[in-house]
């Protein structure tokens, strides 16, 4: 095991070897800060929380940033997970760094309605401190990248849940920026998780064929070597490797291929000095080598957007191998591995921030999506951010980049507003097209305008591919024609509340109407209806946000309102009342309350028998928690909630069954299932889920679902299964 301090040390000579002026005594004081906040917090490897602060800045590190990207790094987890404050950082270390690692903190602290705003949320936030300070999103890509490396010791929930973050943002994200090798990693990481059994299948057949890989690969490192020396070509460097195994994968599932059918699985690098080097070694693989037509991309002269350049082709050599080559300066390779890693504004020492034009697409992003909901910011962010993307030309030869699939309506809206609004007709190539063609790799894309155009129509925000285009259309509606989307919406939203059974009375109470708004973004029923006549909102969300919120409302107000009646009758009287035993719900007596609705809290599944608390929400009655459950530790308790935690007890009379669950960590083996399941029915509870999950290192996990009268027959199922041969521990989840 390598010491904390070793670990550090490691950090330190890294940081040394690339920054002779790094400000190593601050680095330290920042450690030792991290290290004294975090305390003796664990890791689910066993080792001490400091360690991945450590891990996180060595990656920053690798990627050479500057001291305040190593600082930020060591502390970004501190506001988050420790009581470390943003303004104790801010005077120890500078608000600069504060910022930056308040950018990197999730907003775990705040309530939302469902994962999808959640998710959207911390996007929001994210991206808009990466618009400023690009510094955080790349602490951020090294935190999920070490995260994704000690995922073996996660539970298989976690490791897919983040795997498929990975896979649909981070991944991303490092593509966008350029980062290639990270972006490499990452994949391959979500992959071991996502798809085990065909990440498995390849690595291991890539392993069974290394030996042969490894003589191909060296016999054309130096077919191409000797050549480009015989042609007077000076310090090339040439090496090959083999595609990484998500690379692969995606092959194989695209083309519904197996691995033996994947033949151009080798891919060869030439790094010179100069791009006329580049075309001069371009035409010496040509000529060693025979070329597939139509596998030859120049990114030299049209550079991606990620800021990378290369040569790209596909050769085929005598035993009919093929084998990609990529031909590019070492410049663009330093770029193309750390993308704006590489070469970002700190190095330059501009101390601007957030002005460049680099950047211009981030802060774009959340400008085309200010007023989006969860679902649509999530869905265009994708589309947006992550999709794969066509190169078009404009009649002058200026390249524009869009997301693959976009249309001509998308084109005119990028070159600006008003020639979107304007547009009366599109010219592809110099023939006249429909406002839903989709535009190809190479078009050149002339709009037609007219000043008497009477603008865009809706049915273009469904044409629209690019968030960009539909948002610029709405906001034409917006301000165009506001009573119009008014009268639209409002006639939409009636006609589906009555489609669903409700009238607008229902919604027009003012308790009613004002808590609804407010959840759903609105200030007025007015704005809410002109949203849904432009297209910002659809008038069956609406209705169906609507009749979900009512009765939380509804309910919460009479839950509320009785506690708060119990809490001023307890302070009136100088010695409390005894609780008042009133009728039970659900088995559940809850101290001053009757008739009030009561749920069991599915992060801790109490049970009779267990000491229990409850929790007055809104919308959802008392929520039931265990007294054991994190979620219930007075010490985690936000002060402005302190008052709705309330005293709660088992009834006598208890006849109903309560669901639970146990999570079973054991060594796999034939017949395992057959003796959990012997076990759960000679206890005679009701199962109603079991799934389990194999790892590569031989051990089960099985989580179960099931019915018990109280925490004695829990406490026997516990018992029976911990007996089985195999089973290494028998949990409660909670929290």
């Amino acid at each position: 095991m390598v010491s904390v301090e070793e670990r550090y040390d490691h950090l330190e000579k890294t940081i040394s070897g690339y920054n002779i002026s790094a400000d190593l005594k601050q680095i330290r004081a920042a450690y030792e800060y991290a290290r004294s906040h975090h305390g003796a917090q664990m890791r689910r490897d066993g080792t001490p929380y400091i360690t991945h602060p450590i891990q996180v800045a060595q990656i920053v590190a690798e990627m050479r940033l500057d001291s305040e990207s190593i600082i930020a790094a060591l502390l970004h987890d501190c506001i988050e997970d420790t009581d470390s404050t943003y303004e104790d950082i801010a005077k120890r270390f500078g608000v600069t760094i504060a910022d930056i690692v308040d950018g990197v903190t999730k907003l775990n602290r705040m309530q939302y309605n469902s994962m999808e705003e959640e998710q959207m949320e911390n996007l929001r936030k994210m991206l808009f401190a990466m618009s400023k300070d690009i510094r955080v999103i790349l602490i951020k890509i090294a935190d999920r990248l070490h995260n994704m490396r000690t995922m073996e010791y996660q539970v298989p929930a976690t490791q897919r849940k983040k795997s498929l973050e990975v896979m649909e943002i981070y991944a991303p994200i490092a593509h966008r920026l350029g980062m290639q090798k990270i972006k490499w990693e990452l994949e391959d990481l979500a992959l071991k998780y996502l798809d085990p059994v065909a990440y498995d299948e390849i690595v291991r057949k890539l392993e069974a064929e290394s030996e042969e890989h490894t003589r191909f690969m060296s016999a054309i490192q130096s077919q191409i070597s000797d050549r480009l020396a015989e042609m007077g070509i000076q310090n090339a460097t040439v090496y090959g490797r083999v595609k990484h195994p998500y690379s692969i994968y995606r092959k194989m599932y695209a083309q519904e291929k197996t691995m033996e059918e994947v033949y151009d699985l080798f891919a060869f690098r030439v790094l010179v000095d100069t791009v006329s080097d580049c075309y001069n070694v371009l035409g010496v693989i040509h000529d060693l080598y025979r070329p597939i037509l139509g596998r030859f991309k120049d990114y030299i002269a049209t550079p991606k957007p990620n800021m990378y350049q290369s040569l790209h082709t596909t050769v085929i050599d005598k035993e009919g191998v093929l084998f990609e080559v990529q031909i590019r300066t070492y410049e663009m390779h330093a770029i193309n591995e750390y993308g704006v890693a590489a070469h970002w504004k700190y190095k330059q020492g501009i101390t601007s921030t957030g002005s460049e034009k680099t950047y211009e697409w981030i802060r774009r992003l959340l400008e085309n999506q200010e007023d989006a909901d969860a679902e649509e910011f999530i869905h265009t962010l994708k589309v947006d951010m992550f999709s794969d993307e066509v190169f078009v030309f404009t009649p002058r030869g200026d390249v524009i980049n869009l997301p693959a699939g976009s249309t001509p309506i998308d084109f005119a809206y990028n070159i600006h507003s008003a020639i979107g609004n304007t547009m009366v007709g599109a010219k592809v190539n110099g023939r006249m097209v429909g406002f839903d063609y989709q535009l190809h790799n190479g078009d050149i894309v002339e709009i037609h305008t007219s000043k008497s155009a009477n603008g865009p129509s809706r049915d273009w925000v469904k044409i629209a591919k690019s968030s960009e285009a539909r948002s610029k259309i709405r906001q034409w509606f917006k301000r165009e024609r506001k009573e119009e989307n008014i009268a639209q919406g409002r006639a939409s939203f009636e006609s589906e509340l009555k489609h669903m059974g409700m009238t607008l009375g229902q919604v027009t109470v003012p308790e009613v109407q004002n808590t609804v708004l407010k959840r759903m973004g609105y200030a007025t029923l007015d704005d809410m209806y002109a949203a849904i006549g432009y297209g910002g909102l659809t008038a069956q969300k609406a209705v169906n946000r609507m009749r979900d919120t009512l009765l939380q409302v509804t309910r919460a107000a009479a839950v509320e309102q009785a506690a708060r009646e119990a809490a001023a009758k307890a302070a009136r009287e100088a010695k409390p009342a005894p609780p008042r035993r009133v009728k039970s719900e659900k088995g559940i007596i809850v101290e001053g309350l009757s008739n009030c609705l009561v749920k069991f809290s599915k992060c801790c599944t109490p049970v009779p028998g267990d000491e229990i608390v409850g929790f007055i929400t809104r919308g959802y009655g008392v929520s039931v928690h265990r007294k054991d459950c994190p979620n219930a530790d007075p010490n985690r308790r936000a002060n402005s909630e302190q008052g709705r935690w309330i005293k709660v007890t088992w009834s006598d009379d208890i006849t109903d069954t309560y669901s639970t669950s146990l999570d079973v960590v054991c060594k796999d083996r034939v017949g395992l299932l057959a003796d959990i399941s012997t076990a759960l029915s000679t206890s005679k509870v009701n199962v109603t889920g079991l799934n389990s999950h194999s790892t590569a290192d031989g051990f089960a996990i099985i989580h179960i679902v099931f019915s018990v009268s109280d925490a004695n027959q829990l406490g026997l199922v516990m018992r029976k299964i911990h007996q089985i041969s195999g089973v290494m521990n028998v949990n409660r989840p909670a929290g």
